[in-house]
């Protein structure tokens, strides 16, 4: 037995998104079913459905930004009601008994976690994502949407809200910090509103002073660029903490050179391309080159609920189902602040 619904999908790389039925299975004791209202477009889909990261499964529901409301629970499920306010980010499944799940840390599980599309599911069916009108989820890995979030606003954190908030609290950014945000994106934008909520020093670090207004309003204290006449000596030695969100060829050396003595990079872009490294950026002042990779289910609900405080929430543009294809392409090219976001009422 199965849920039939409707969802957007391509055939292969190149060709466009439709809209067509897909299976979602008979929810199992410990499943809860969502009904989708919103469903953030991350880069990361992007990449996956165009085979910039390997072939993908065709075909193949992209979408790991996921809110909605919960529509039925299994029979063994406690934790939700119908009714509540939830959301899906990037991970449905994971052994539950390695050392990193029993941690928190699903996304290290060591069996290795099973994302919310293209990848295996415990079943052996290849999972599909949240741009649909329904999903099915183990109840672990539902996270609770405050009250104090829109859905289109929430749905984006549970992707580029938790890749930026996860460095940001490892690293114990505080109202002393100074942090700079490298790319104001669907990434960059989330990681300077919660910097700034902490009190941090922001700044934003582009290659044009263009979305300078925009980042003020998010809470930079200022906006560089880095293409400005010696704008890498002039900053040299700044910032005790980097988010790197961009993913595209950088010159990273150049870019550690702006760390204080002992500072971080937290790289949270994932180029295609290697990168080039040279250990000497590193060595010299004691720097860190780290990289984080979302967060676990309890890390992405103390987020949830850290933005709702802070009245946190994503910068969107709405669209509808068919407006997805034309939406990708401005994401590539950067005509986007700062997130698209599909409403998936436009199924009917």
């Amino acid at each position: 037995m199965s849920i039939t619904v409707k969802a957007l999908q391509k055939q292969g790389p190149d060709s466009p998104f439709e809209v067509v039925e897909i299976p979602r299975r008979e929810p199992r004791p410990d499943d809860v079913v969502i009904d989708i209202k919103a469903a953030g477009i991350c880069h990361s889909d992007i990449h996956t459905i165009r085979n910039e990261w390997g072939e993908a499964h065709f075909p193949l529901t992209v979408g790991h930004e996921i809110a909605g409301v919960v529509s039925q629970v299994g029979s063994s499920v406690t934790a939700w009601k119908v009714g509540d306010r939830v959301g899906v980010g990037c991970l449905v499944n994971s052994c539950g008994t390695c050392e990193q799940c029993r941690l928190g840390e699903e996304q290290n599980c060591l069996r290795g976690p099973v994302g919310t599309y293209n990848s295996e599911d415990v079943d052996g069916t290849i999972t599909q994502g949240g741009y649909s009108q329904k999903i099915v989820v183990n109840e672990r890995f539902v996270c609770r949407i405050p009250d104090e979030l829109d859905f289109d606003k929430a749905a984006p954190l549970l992707c580029a809200g938790i890749t930026t908030y996860s460095p940001i609290a490892r690293w114990k950014v505080t109202p002393e910090s100074k942090v700079a945000v490298l790319g104001l994106g669907g990434l960059g934008h989330m990681g300077v509103q919660i910097a700034a909520a902490l009190g941090a020093e922001v700044t934003v670090l582009s290659r044009s002073l263009a979305k300078a207004e925009s980042a003020a309003k998010l809470g930079a204290k200022r906006t560089l660029a880095t293409t400005a006449e010696g704008f890498f000596n002039e900053h040299r030695g700044e910032f005790d903490l980097i988010i790197n969100t961009v993913s595209a060829n950088i010159d990273v050396d150049r870019y550690l050179r702006l760390l204080k003595p002992h500072g971080v990079m937290a790289v949270v872009g994932l180029p295609p391309e290697r990168q080039k490294l040279s250990f000497g950026s590193l060595i010299m002042g004691g720097k860190v080159l780290t990289g984080s990779n979302i967060g676990g289910i309890r890390e992405t609900q103390e987020m949830l609920d850290f933005c709702a405080k802070h009245g946190i929430g994503a910068v969107i543009e709405k669209i509808g189902v068919h407006e997805v294809d034309a939406a990708y392409d401005r994401v590539v090219a950067g005509d986007v602040q700062f997130r698209f976001v599909i409403d998936t009422a436009t199924f009917e």
